[in-house]
């Protein structure tokens, strides 16, 4: 009996998605388990799983790569080996080879509410097959290969019949005679699906927004020292879970947007929404891309707390393991490059909230305190906002209340 492939719900806010492409193909089979193609809901690229087994067969005017596609939206079907699609029915019927309808048991691939799996193959591009391996060049026993590779096979003394073709159905290709002759080629990687969720997720915030940049420094020597002294008071924090220096910067930050909470806001077309709660997304480096998960309600959790969940988080995010509603409702973003020695930079505000902030490496520097030039912990500090939320004045006064409970992190509501 034929079964129904549909677009399934990955979060309980979602209405529809973007179809980012068939990682499986025509006609090839699916088992159970195998990834059918790749959904974008929000930030979120996803492989979807199949709960079934089948002949893939899509419609004739089944969604293209980067089309829009609601919950519920039959993509395909799923077809016992013998039965044919109905040519006059790309929606609704399954025919067997008698040409007598079979009726649809109209299951889901994956069904509403649930998450398709986000696995190492993430990164793949929509449309290949799952494997990554290449397909042999001769079908049968005819041997394919484009009139560049032939061309260029000539000209180089290359076999073309001998080499394994990494083009559609293992045509051999230009690139393909390049390798088998020794020659450099240059190196391409296809655009994963989160690379390019990523992309458009960052022009439409340039585009939507009016972005402005804050930059100043904070001198973090009392953060320093309060973390060591926090450790040594706290030895069960080494052994379950360290506050990092992202953690301190995400606590005290929520604290500061309880009284700011201009910067806790969106921008609609007839009014500025200001959030009740502070959800705080922390911008993470992935091999995938940046992932940005998010720790709900911050300004109510102790350190600890914020600690043992960012960091499960963080490992979720880096295994691939991050469903969409944990990378949803961010109400503020914090994106720490300090480890990688930067200094100061130009972070992209993670619409639709209306600021982000870049926290730079903390360097011992000198500086002058009481007329006496010492050695101390500075880090530098980088808001962007949305001007058309937020004024350059508030703005300041935010990053200038942050750097004050930073300089004094007892004061600053860290414990």
């Amino acid at each position: 009996m034929g079964i129904e492939v549909r677009v399934p719900r990955l979060g309980w806010s979602m209405e529809e998605g973007t179809f980012l492409g068939w990682i499986r193909q025509e006609g090839e089979l699916v088992r159970k388990g195998d990834s059918l193609f790749v959904l974008e809901s929000e930030k979120a690229a996803q492989e979807i799983e199949s709960f079934d087994e089948g002949i893939l067969r899509l419609l004739s005017d089944g969604p293209r790569q980067g089309d829009r596609v609601k919950v519920g939206q039959l993509l395909a079907y799923l077809l016992a080996e013998g039965e044919v699609l109905d040519p006059q029915s790309s929606s609704s019927r399954v025919e067997s080879p008698a040409g007598m309808p079979v009726k649809t048991n109209g299951s889901l691939i994956a069904p509403p509410g649930t998450a398709g799996s986000l696995g190492k193959a993430v990164g793949q591009e929509a449309g290949s097959h799952s494997t990554g391996t290449t397909s042999p060049a001769r079908v049968g026993h005819a041997v394919h290969a484009s009139p560049r590779a032939r061309r260029r096979a000539r000209e180089l003394g290359v076999d073309w019949r001998q080499l394994t073709g990494s083009g559609r159905s293992g045509r051999i290709r230009e690139r393909d005679v390049l390798v088998g002759a020794g020659q450099r080629i240059e190196r391409r990687l296809p655009h994963s699906p989160t690379r390019r969720a990523i992309a458009r997720r960052m022009i439409e915030s340039q585009q939507v927004t009016a972005p402005v940049t804050l930059t100043t420094t904070a001198d973090a020597t009392a953060w320093v020292a309060f973390r060591q002294d926090y450790l040594r008071s706290n030895p069960s924090a080494n052994v379950h879970c360290v506050p990092s220096y992202t953690d301190l910067i995400v606590k005290q930050t929520a604290r500061v947007l309880e009284a700011h909470p201009m910067l806790n806001a969106r921008w609609e077309n007839d009014a500025t929404v200001l959030y009740s709660e502070i959800h705080m997304g922390i911008a993470v480096d992935t091999e995938a891309g940046l992932l940005v998960p998010v720790v709900r309600n911050v300004e109510k959790l102790t350190l600890n707390e914020l600690a043992l969940r960012s960091k499960e988080l963080i490992e979720k995010a880096r295994k691939g393991r991050l469903t969409p509603d944990e990378m949803a409702g961010g109400t503020f973003t914090v994106t720490n490059l300090g480890l990688y020695r930067i200094d100061a930079f130009t972070p992209i505000i993670n619409w639709p909230e209306c600021a982000v902030l870049g926290v730079g490496r903390i360097h011992k520097q000198p500086a002058v305190v009481d007329d006496q030039i010492v050695p101390r912990d500075l880090m530098t500090l980088s808001l962007t906002f949305d001007h058309r939320v937020v004024d350059g004045g508030p703005a300041a006064r935010f990053l200038h209340a942050l750097c004050e409970r930073i300089e004094d992190p007892v004061k600053g509501g860290l414990v």
